[in-house]
């Protein structure tokens, strides 16, 4: 429990004791470097229940605390706020109590009550680019928060294996490929299938050109080009089950999934369960029936069948178009409600879909509720901003995404150039560099996504990244190996409970208290689905720690006891380091 969570029930009780009054909460924050003190009061936000001086208030409040908390030592008031000195032997305890903890700051996961978290669900005709990558970092990071916390978690993506963009690429392939592989070709399955993607868009728009250039009109030469013709019939074979064209695509998704694998391996991401949308396009229809028969939907005279969300702020809905077939939204449903079928402890679902989509998800939830599950109460669409490069915008049709393997080399190649440059791995085999440059490229890469709030736009520059200084991930897995360091070189110090009569060093006191924030940070974190909060707080670690590395002497000091609460204070400092990057994805070097 950290001080503040100490104090807020006996500050509540002061102002209920002292002025009659109830305080629905109590305001806080770290206290000023000039001024004596471990937290201070708000008091000023009192002053909506309270009425009378702030500097008064504070004296009295801080008085009442004096002589009930026993951990307050003395207080002092400035202006509005309340500076309050807490003992030493009260941080001492909470170090001793978590010293042993192997999981500090995780709560036991709970058999029941699961959520499930989608991310990735990319389509099978291209490779993974930089927009998938912020949505796997994301999503999987998200997964691994909520499980800290406390939740059993399903990690699960729905694969996008099937529609007309899938069937573009197996036309071209069939068209222009003379039966190159993978293996032939030298080229991951998924790069191969792009190529492809991109070989068709090419062609269509020479097409489109022939015919304008005919005399064909733009808007009906883009719909009649001969090629797109082919692909949409080939699609109606493959709804058919036409077995040639059904042999095909199973054989190119094949090759992306390998691919997806790798690329998926790799980055260091992993999923418990897989859906296809093959397998889940036809979901839904069923509920639209049940809901026309509660006259949640309504049958339009056209054959339509929609939902009207306007009281709601939305828009009217269609759901079943006039031919019977369903929409993406239709199928959405029925997935939701299947994965519940799958896994019925399903209390919730964290869906990892760009900000483009923030009006689908408001659709989406709003119709499972009015269709009455109690889980559909529980949705939430992790909505992210774009990732730009310097370069600008990607376009994949175009073939100008930044793909996802080649960032991952890039990132590896960029930490090998500046890790040289600064001559930091004399006495390194060639191996143990190779790992440490892909660890240091994967740990930029990761943090640098992962620290800015979900909801931002990002503009990735990859050499910003690697900076050994500054709010980035090698900044923070250096000061993890210094740690590592310092605890081989203390390998003879004894390690046992640190007794409390010890008096604590400002900057010790300092590093304690950034510790004991750690638990209530992955909570908050989870509860905002941001692994920002997660890597920012492990930023304010780091920084914490290496202010006290330079003031503070660890191995040098004289004192036994002292010399041994500095290095099991590192000690631990490092695993909570490693804690959280565990939940961001990012390993740590016990070397740098």
């Amino acid at each position: 429990m950290n001080i503040e969570q100490v104090l807020t029930t006996t500050v509540k009780a002061a102002v209920s004791s002292i002025f009659n009054a109830e305080l629905p909460s109590v305001e806080f924050q770290p206290t000023r470097k000039d001024f004596e003190g471990d937290v201070t009061v708000v008091v000023f936000p009192m002053l909506r229940v309270v009425k009378g001086n702030p500097m008064e208030i504070g004296t009295k409040i801080g008085e009442y605390l004096q002589e009930n908390v026993e951990e307050v030592t003395k207080f002092n008031v400035v202006k509005g706020f309340l500076n309050v000195v807490i003992e030493d032997s009260f941080y001492l305890d909470f170090f001793n109590a978590i010293s042993e903890e192997d999981n500090f700051g995780y709560v036991k996961t709970a058999a029941t009550d699961a959520v499930m978290v989608e991310y990735s669900s990319p389509n099978t005709n291209k490779p993974l680019h930089l927009g998938h990558i912020r949505n796997n970092l994301l999503g999987y990071s998200v997964a691994e928060i909520l499980k800290a916390a406390g939740k059993k978690v399903y990690k699960t993506q729905i694969i996008n294996d099937r529609g007309i963009h899938i069937c573009k690429s197996m036309l071209a392939w069939k068209k222009f490929g003379n039966g190159e592989t993978p293996e032939s070709s030298g080229l991951k399955g998924d790069h191969l299938v792009g190529k492809y993607y991109v070989g068709f868009d090419k062609a269509y728009k020479e097409q489109i050109a022939e015919l304008v250039s005919g005399g064909t009109e733009k808007e009906k030469a883009e719909k009649e080009a001969p090629i797109l013709l082919e692909a949409q019939e080939m699609l109606r074979k493959w709804e058919a089950g036409d077995s040639e064209t059904v042999a095909l695509w199973k054989k190119m998704n094949g090759w992306v999934y390998e691919g997806f694998d790798s690329t998926y391996k790799n980055l260091g991401v992993d999923f418990d369960t897989l859906y296809y949308e093959s397998d889940t396009y036809l979901l839904g229809r069923d509920v639209v029936q049940e809901g026309l028969e509660k006259r949640i939907f309504i049958k339009k005279d056209d054959g339509r069948v929609c939902i009207d969300l306007t009281d709601e702020g939305l828009d009217e809905k269609i759901v079943l178009r006039s031919d019977g077939t369903a929409v993406y939204m239709t199928q959405d449903i029925g997935t939701a409600i299947q994965r519940v079928t799958d896994h019925p402890d399903i209390n919730g679902m964290v869906y990892t879909v760009g900000n483009e989509q923030d009006y689908h998800f408001k659709v989406l939830f709003l119709i499972l509720k009015k269709l009455g599950y109690r889980w559909a109460e529980q949705l939430y669409h992790l909505s992210y901003g774009m990732v730009d490069l310097p370069s600008g915008k990607m376009k994949s049709r175009e073939g100008t995404v930044v793909d996802a393997d080649d960032l991952i080399d890039n990132m590896t190649q960029t930490a090998e150039k500046i890790s040289e440059e600064l001559g930091k791995l004399d006495g390194y085999s060639d191996e143990e560099k190779k790992g440490l440059y892909r660890t240091i490229g994967l740990g930029a890469l990761k943090y640098y996504i992962l620290k800015v709030d979900p909801k931002k736009r990002i503009l990735f520059n990859p050499e910003e990244s690697v900076d050994f200084q500054g709010n980035t991930g090698p900044f923070i897995q250096y000061t993890y190996a210094r740690i590592q360091s310092i605890l081989r070189k203390a390998e003879g110090v004894q390690s046992s409970a640190i007794e409390t009569s010890l008096k604590l060093h400002v900057k010790e006191k300092e590093l304690l208290k950034q510790l004991q924030l750690f638990p209530e940070t992955v909570q908050l974190a989870a509860e905002n689905y941001s692994p920002a909060l997660i890597a920012n707080y492990t930023y304010d670690l780091v920084k914490e720690f290496n202010s006290f590395y330079q003031q503070v002497p660890i191995l040098p000091e004289t004192d036994a006891l002292k010399k041994q609460f500095r290095v099991q204070l590192s000690k631990k400092v490092g695993e909570v380091i490693q804690s959280a990057f565990k939940l961001l994805g990012i390993d740590v070097p016990e070397r740098m």
